[in-house]
């Protein structure tokens, strides 16, 4: 009986879902994303974000700033940095999950940056700029949160919130009662 319990508890433990540690932002989303992609939502669905606060997360706790934004219908894009406003345009590639972003200054394009979809829910707006950041030190994701929802919590706690998907989603939920009924029904009926 020993033995069977101590099966029991090695099942139940991998369904105990903790977040591993990870020194970065990236380390983490790399771990997190392939969990919630399947409940991202598409960016042809852009009311999962236009007119939407997003601010936006980053994991060097050296920037003191809020970074907000905007993305407007008609492909106006509107960046506040603590306040400021500054305008751009985003437009999305036609049959892709890509979005290119656009910020100017005096109608002049300052910045254009690729990326492609990485995770949108009407919580998170998460994107992967394209190319190899690592190699350029910087950021490979792009994370963004819904200000009302993320405005006072540190990027760890960002990173809890959005693994939350996964850990509660109701479909992981039911498969896993279901497959601790089916372990527990093949332990009872080899004790029997």
């Amino acid at each position: 009986m020993a033995i069977e319990n101590k099966f029991l508890d090695n099942v139940t433990k991998s369904f105990s879902l903790e977040l591993p540690e990870a020194d970065t932002m990236d380390g983490y989303l790399d771990f997190i994303i392939p969990a919630v992609r399947p409940w991202s939502e598409d960016l042809r669905e852009e009311e999962f974000y236009l007119d939407t606060r997003w601010l936006e997360i980053r994991d060097n706790d050296d920037s003191l700033e809020s970074v907000l934004y905007i993305f407007r219908p008609e492909e106006e894009f509107l960046l506040s940095i603590d306040g400021n406003i500054s305008k751009g345009a985003w437009r999305r590639l036609d049959k892709s999950n890509t979005l290119i972003i656009e910020q100017t200054v005096d109608g002049a394009v300052v910045k254009s940056e690729l990326f492609d979809l990485a995770f949108l829910n009407k919580d998170f707006f998460i994107l992967l700029k394209h190319g190899d950041q690592k190699r350029k030190g910087k950021n490979k994701y792009f994370v963004m949160g819904r200000e009302a929802i993320v405005k006072k919590l540190e990027w760890r706690e960002v990173m809890e919130l959005l693994f939350n998907r996964y850990r509660t989603n109701s479909q992981y939920m039911w498969a896993a009662a279901i497959l601790v009924l089916v372990v527990v029904a093949i332990i009872l009926f080899s004790v029997m």
